[in-house]
């Protein structure tokens, strides 16, 4: 009875106080949950962590990065310390699964929205084509961009290892689905160049029953059919050929959807000379210009309540002419 007191009493606490206090301190893990651990051994399908659980935690060679890995020492040291993520519950003998790869994933997306919302200019090379388009990796994801987005005449396989600037369409983590586009990327870059209004020179490169795709610098315009001529016209190609150089104007610049709006219509300096006579369109080209560029100006006044303004700065100028 003696001895049995004294233990107690050198032990400090009873049976039932020490297993509370066991599990007071325990750790408890659940799948999704991201936690600091140390790397205590590495081995040839992966690596096994201390996070402070009763047994070693296993982190799979697959689950190390966003990135293909051929070896556990590409990733990891022996005594790094970092955060995990808990991809599954203990297994039956009671060893947790951590991934790296789960983490990046996310703060991957996370910054891929982030991107999309600064409307942001990126740069990735081309690692794979297909029927569709053209394959790419951002921030780790894999990203596509669909066959009508790439602006280049190129043929798209040799694309591959080439650096494209792009600018994002869709991104959606749900789905999985990134998607990219070449052109908006050009076609913005050109536009910072570019005012409604302005005449430029550009080359016919296709003829569709809707219009004419017109290369100015790099970029494809559009010149609708409706915009070719005040006179009725049946089809572009009645009007044009592929690789005639002309003169057009930039009626509108979207570059949210990345489009360019051209015009032969607005520099006619009579109805119908362009399919009478194109070559007068041409050399009255930027005198047809500046006063389209007038009527949208005195246009905006109006709209904006400024007709009575205008008129009194017209008058004011015939009187000083007559003084």
């Amino acid at each position: 009875m003696t001895n049995q007191e004294t233990k107690e009493t050198d032990i400090g606490f009873t049976h039932e106080e020490f297993e509370a206090l066991l599990d007071r301190y325990d750790y408890h893990f659940s799948p999704g949950d991201i936690v600091p651990g140390t790397v205590f051994s590495i081995e040839p399908k992966g690596a096994l962590i201390d996070i402070g659980a009763k047994t070693a935690a296993f982190l799979p060679i697959q689950e190390m990065s966003i990135n293909r890995v051929e070896s556990s020492d590409e990733v990891l040291q022996s005594n790094e310390t970092r955060e995990f993520f808990i991809l599954t519950d203990e297994n039956e003998d009671g060893q947790l699964t951590l991934s790296i790869r789960r983490i990046e994933y996310m703060r991957a997306w996370e910054r891929v929205r982030q991107l999309q919302g600064e409307d942001a200019t990126v740069r990735s090379d081309v690692f794979a084509t297909n029927r569709g388009g053209a394959l790419v990796r951002i921030e780790g994801l894999r990203g596509f961009i669909p066959g009508s987005h790439i602006s280049t005449r190129k043929p798209k396989e040799d694309l591959v290892g080439e650096a494209l600037p792009l600018k994002f369409l869709e991104v959606d983590e749900e789905r999985n689905r990134l998607v990219l586009s070449h052109r908006r990327a050009l076609v913005e870059r050109k536009m910072n160049g570019l005012q409604v209004g302005e005449v430029v020179i550009g080359t016919v490169r296709g003829l569709k029953p809707y219009g004419a795709f017109i290369d100015i610098g790099g970029v494809s315009g559009l010149l609708h059919i409706s915009e070719i001529s005040h006179d009725h016209i049946d089809a572009p190609n009645s009007v044009f050929n592929v690789n005639d150089e002309i003169k057009v104007m930039i009626i509108d610049l979207d570059a949210e959807r990345g489009r360019i709006s051209l015009s032969t219509k607005q520099l006619e300096p009579e109805p119908g000379d362009m399919v009478k006579n194109p070559d007068l369109v041409f050399e009255k080209a930027e005198e047809m210009a500046e006063r389209y560029r007038q009527q949208q100006l005195k246009a905006e006044a109006e709209a904006e309540g400024g007709t009575e303004n205008t008129d009194s700065y017209e008058q004011q100028e015939m009187m000083v002419a007559v003084d």
